[in-house]
């Protein structure tokens, strides 16, 4: 085991430790407890029992997270392109009610702990540019790198939770070589006061474009602080959120900016 291997284990032992629980690869016997702890956040089934033991047998990372005897998180992911240097986590949860407790943390660690023992380099996965949370936890507190806007990338989907809301998703890279924890964007901080707005928020909590400054170094895209909540009690503005979101990120990437950060319900971009 090398060095960075070694330091990775100590990372995610340690962060473990912190969330008051043990994370370790699935047996066969215990994917029907993740699938029913998926389908509880989700509200419908996210991956069967089979897939999952099909998924483990041949390699791929199957594991949870345990407080005592119970579940209290699942992360699954497999490899994917280029073969040999990344892992693709597919889906991830924590137990309702235990969110904020570094439950998240201790599985992402895991599994790069597991991943460089692997010899990968990388580990991508999707989320919704819409849930500052999530924002916040990869942006932030993991410190990826943002690879792309997504479109759609689901179609349309039938759960619980994106039902009726289109998949947009932006696909997060996290560089396993990357300093842990990452380094705290300090240079951004000065500039977040001085940034100009592509999309921002009315007062009535509507999305409200702006013309950005052509000589600003940070742009910045806001979402709502909570729309999770907002698809429950006013679907039709949550839906105007994403459109209005896709139309202010997705061609600022595609022109070459790149994500910086994530700061009080806004992305910051600028120039690599």
């Amino acid at each position: 085991m090398s060095a960075s291997e070694r330091q990775a284990r100590t990372d995610a032992s340690a962060a473990a430790a912190d969330a008051g629980v043990t994370v370790r690869d699935l047996g066969t016997g215990e994917v029907a407890a993740a699938a029913a702890l998926l389908a509880s956040i989700w509200g419908a089934p996210a991956v069967e029992p089979p897939l999952m033991v099909a998924l483990s047998h041949s390699g791929a990372y199957v594991a949870g997270a345990y407080e005592g005897d119970t579940m209290v998180g699942v992360c699954i992911g497999y490899f994917s392109q280029p073969l040999g240097h990344a892992l693709h986590s597919h889906v991830a949860g924590v137990l309702p009610g235990t969110s904020r407790r570094g439950i998240g943390v201790a599985m992402k660690l895991h599994q790069r702990a597991w991943a460089l023992e692997r010899g990968l380099s990388r580990i991508t996965w999707t989320f919704d540019p819409l849930v500052s949370r999530n924002a916040a936890f990869n942006l932030e507190r993991l410190g990826v790198d943002i690879a792309e806007y997504l479109v759609d990338f689901y179609g349309e989907m039938s759960d619980g939770v994106n039902a009726g809301q289109g998949s947009d998703r932006l696909l997060a890279s996290w560089r396993l070589d990357a300093p842990w924890p990452p380094p705290r964007p300090a240079h951004l901080v000065p500039d977040v006061d001085r940034a100009s707005a592509v999309l921002g928020t009315a007062v009535d909590g509507s999305p409200h474009p702006h013309v950005a400054s052509p000589d600003a170094a940070v742009l910045t895209v806001a979402v709502p602080p909570d729309i999770e909540a907002l698809r429950r009690t006013d679907p039709t503005l949550a839906a105007r959120w994403r459109g209005a979101v896709r139309g202010a990120m997705a061609p600022l990437l595609e022109r070459g900016l790149v994500v910086q950060g994530f700061h009080d319900h806004r992305y910051l971009l600028g120039r690599p």
